[in-house]
């Protein structure tokens, strides 16, 4: 199953995170937040960009630019 960004799955939808992109200190940040490759994610909601992402028990909202750092394969409904 081909991997795609985290930008495109709508809310309710989910996937396991498949790899995280971008520089180190910016990998580390979302490594920090619980975004690390193999983990669950669902998109709780989508507003002007900004998603609110359920991830390892907790609700977190990260900015466009950040969810298309991460990639996710999409299997969770």
């Amino acid at each position: 199953m081909a991997d795609k960004m985290l930008t495109f799955l709508n809310p309710g939808e989910g996937g396991r995170i498949s790899r995280v992109s971008g520089r180190d200190d910016v990998r580390q940040y979302l490594s920090n937040l619980g975004f690390v490759a193999g983990t669950e994610v669902t998109v709780v909601s989508q507003l002007a960009g900004n998603l609110i992402l359920n991830v390892k028990d907790a609700r977190i909202a990260i900015d466009q630019g950040m969810a298309r750092r991460i990639y996710v394969e999409e299997e969770l409904a």
